[in-house]
Parts: C-alpha cells; sequence; structure tokens
C-alpha cells in the first residue's frame, strides 16, 4: 500500500513539475510573435489487478502523454487567407497612390490650362514678342511636366518590380526552410517539445507565404505540409523535402509574369499580385498619357504647318517627340509662332493661324482626356482604399479569433502556476504520508 503510494505520488510530482514547466514556457513567450499557447497532455496509469485480485485495480498514478498546442487549423487558414487578401489590397493601394502622386506632383493639368491661357492672352496681339516667348515658355513647361509625369511612372514601376523581386526572393527562402522543417517534422515524435516547437515553425512559415502568395496548405498525417500556389490545383511550391523555385520575368511595358517550376501561376493575393496589379495600373497609365501628348504633338504641329510664322515663312513644328517621355520643344524663338494663315505677310496681325491651332488642341480634347485622366486614377485610389481598409479590418478580426484562442493569457497562466503548485505540494504530502506507513509497517514487524 505504501510502496502504491509512493508510485502515485511521485508520478504526480513529475505532471506537477512539467505542468509548471509549461505554463513558465508560456509566460516567457507571451510577446513572442507566432508563438501558440502549449498544454500538457497527462492520462491516468491503472491496470487491472495481479494474481489473486481478481477484479481489483492496480492504481499507479498519472503519466505524461505529451503536448497540446491549443491552436485550431481552420482559424489559421482563415488568417492566412485574410491576411494575404489585405496584403494585396494594400499593395495595390500603394502602387495607385504613387501613379496618382506622379501625376498630380508633375502640375500636367495646371501647366496645360496655362498653355491655353498663353494662347488666349496671344490672340489680343499676335504679334506682341513678349506675349510670343509667353507661349514659347508655356509650351516649354507643358513638355517638361509630361516629362516629369512618365519620368515619375518609371519610378513607380521600377519600385514595384524591386519589391517584386524581393518577394520572389523570400518565397524561395520560405519555401526552402519549410522543406527543412518538413524533414524535421517527419522524424519528430508526437507530442514532444521538439514537435510543437517544429509545428510553430511550419506555421510561422506559412504565414509569411501568404503574405506574399496565396497558398494553399494539405497537411500530412506527421505533421509534414504541402503548399500549392493559385488554389488546390495549382503548381505545388513546396512538397516533403522539396522547394521548387519561383520566377519572375519583366515583359517589355513593365509588366510581371511568374513562373513556378517552369509552369505559370498567377497569384491570387499577396505582394506579389498587387505588384502585379500595380505594374498594369502603371502600364496603362502610361498608354494614356503617351496618347494625350500624342494628340498634343499632331494637333499643334498641324496646326503650325497650315499657318505663316511671324516673318511670313511656313510655320514649323512647335513640338517635338512622339510620346509623353520624348515630346521636346522644336521652336527657339516666339517668332516661329504660325499665327497668321498660310500665304500672309511678315508681321501680319490676322490671327487665322492662332485661331486654328487653339481649335485644334479644343478638337483635341487634350485638356478633357487629361482631366479624365486625372479623375479615372483618383477615382480608382479610392476604390482600392475603401478595399483595402474593409479587408485589413476582415484581417484583423481573424487575427484576433485567432490570438484569442492560440495566444498567451496571462490571467490563466497564473492561475496554472497557482494549481500545479498546490498539485505539487499535495503530492509532496502524499509521499511524506507514505514513508510513516513505511515507518509504521516496519514497526509492526
Amino acid at each position: 500500500m505504501a510502496s502504491d503510494l509512493l508510485n502515485i505520488a511521485a508520478s504526480g510530482i513529475r505532471a506537477a513539475r512539467a505542468a509548471l514547466d509549461v505554463s513558465s514556457q508560456n509566460i516567457a513567450n507571451a510577446g513572442t510573435e507566432g508563438y501558440v499557447r502549449r498544454s500538457i497532455r497527462l492520462s491516468e496509469v491503472a491496470g487491472a489487478g495481479g494474481y489473486a485480485r481478481v477484479g481489483d485495480f492496480s492504481l499507479s498514478g498519472v503519466a505524461i502523454a505529451g503536448l497540446n498546442r491549443n491552436v485550431d487549423a481552420f482559424r489559421q487558414a482563415e488568417t492566412r487567407r485574410t491576411s494575404s487578401d489585405a496584403a494585396r489590397a494594400g499593395g495595390e493601394l500603394q502602387a495607385y497612390q504613387n501613379v496618382e502622386a506622379a501625376l498630380e506632383q508633375s502640375q500636367l493639368y495646371p501647366a496645360l490650362t496655362g498653355f491655353e491661357t498663353a494662347l488666349q492672352q496671344l490672340a489680343a496681339d499676335p504679334v506682341d514678342s513678349s506675349l510670343r516667348n509667353a507661349v514659347l515658355e508655356s509650351a516649354r513647361t507643358l513638355t517638361r511636366t509630361f516629362n516629369i509625369a512618365s519620368q515619375g511612372l518609371d519610378t513607380v514601376a521600377s519600385g514595384l518590380q524591386f519589391e517584386a523581386g524581393d518577394g520572389v526572393t523570400q518565397v524561395n527562402l520560405l519555401a526552402q526552410q519549410l522543406a527543412r522543417v518538413n524533414v524535421q517534422l517527419v522524424r519528430a515524435a508526437p507530442g514532444t517539445s521538439d514537435q510543437v516547437a517544429l509545428l510553430d515553425q511550419r506555421d510561422n512559415l506559412l504565414k509569411g507565404l501568404s503574405d506574399h502568395v496565396d497558398v494553399t496548405a494539405t497537411f500530412a498525417a506527421d505533421q509534414s505540409v504541402e503548399v500549392r500556389i493559385g488554389g488546390a490545383a495549382g503548381p505545388q511550391l513546396v512538397s516533403g523535402n522539396i522547394a521548387t523555385p519561383l520566377a519572375m520575368a519583366t515583359a517589355a511595358d513593365g509588366t510581371l509574369s511568374f513562373t513556378l517550376g517552369g509552369s505559370a501561376v498567377n497569384p491570387a493575393s499577396g505582394s506579389l499580385a498587387a505588384a502585379a496589379q500595380g505594374l498594369a495600373m502603371v502600364r496603362d497609365t502610361h498608354v494614356q498619357l503617351n496618347g494625350i501628348a500624342a494628340s498634343l504633338i499632331a494637333a499643334a504641329n498641324g496646326a503650325q504647318a497650315s499657318g505663316a510664322a511671324l516673318d511670313g515663312t511656313p510655320g514649323a513644328a512647335l513640338f517635338s517627340g512622339t510620346d509623353a517621355k520624348t515630346i521636346g520643344l522644336a521652336l527657339t524663338s516666339g517668332a516661329g509662332l504660325a499665327t497668321a494663315p498660310a500665304g500672309a505677310g511678315p508681321g501680319s496681325r490676322d490671327p487665322a493661324g492662332l485661331n486654328a491651332l487653339r481649335s485644334a488642341l479644343s478638337a483635341a480634347n487634350v485638356e478633357g482626356q487629361t482631366n479624365g485622366l486625372l479623375f479615372d486614377v483618383s477615382s480608382a485610389t479610392q476604390g482600392r482604399k475603401l478595399t483595402s481598409d474593409a479587408l485589413t479590418s476582415i484581417a484583423g478580426a481573424a487575427k484576433l479569433a485567432l490570438d484569442s484562442q492560440a495566444g498567451v493569457n496571462l490571467d490563466e497562466e497564473a492561475v496554472n502556476l497557482v494549481k500545479f503548485q498546490q498539485a505539487f505540494q499535495a503530492s509532496g504530502k502524499v509521499i511524506q504520508i507514505a514513508s510513516d506507513l513505511f515507518d509504521t509497517l516496519l514497526a509492526i514487524r
């Protein structure tokens, strides 16, 4: 009897000590990112009695069955999915805001209205040299704003391409680490501290991957994970100890494409999807901006060719280049402005040529196109902001739900410390009683 008590008490002390260790570990890692709260798993040790003790039971205390991670796979998957969506929305918003800033900071629209105002003022006195020079300088300013806007878009594109390249590097590094964790998980015994630590690493690596691309994770019985990009039918990124490299290619128009092990893949969420969408936005804005510049060049140069300069010679081209990046000022003197009709003599005050230039600009709707471009970009940016705010809120709610389950509650752990301390002391008391019983039995004999 005394020996049974001693064994039971000893097992109780070991269990209480292990539970105290687990609570201490939880408290120490309360602020560790990605740490999942542990709890000890205990099982009763009892069996049928031995020889000549039919129907009796041998009570032998408690055994440590292993460790539990207090986390729900569904909540983890939701956190990965929503954070990946939020990462895409946030990245797209940043790209759109940068495009909007590039256009607004170039002062393109004010420069365009300034050019048209200078032409209107010149109509009051077409031969005035100061007014002619003012038109020429406003045209020069306009060409520079087109150049600045184009360069700004190029800068946005370069930044997005750099971020995407870094994202691809990070995906490959995380995938390689996850493949190594898979190997270690296969070897780890279930319920051990080694396994639960590896499971934390696995889940943190999956979370890191989901920030860059949409991942679909499938878990095996040994807790290793297979990861695919682009849905359950997408190509494998990680399988067992193999990590397939993700690659990125940049097209002539600056847009991106991705391949995984040679197979085309289109991330649906994450920072890489955001970069791809942002670069598509930059490309489309470039096309519109170049179209506006081309309309301006064609309208102005066409009107110039049909008029006469101040000295009576045929009008020369006002602008050089073909798009926003290459547009420049071709005339070197205000006297070259073809304000008079073709065939007019030197010093003509007939504003027919100037009126033709203004009419051509109006027909080309250069100002309207520019205003429309700015409005479209602004509207798209505002739409992305609403989307980003909503998805960020959803991701935050999913993370809170996961943290409420998997995070460390210091108040709860403090209660556990007291409970297991008392269990430890109680088991010690049982050992003392067993010792007293031994002494009594020995005295009887």
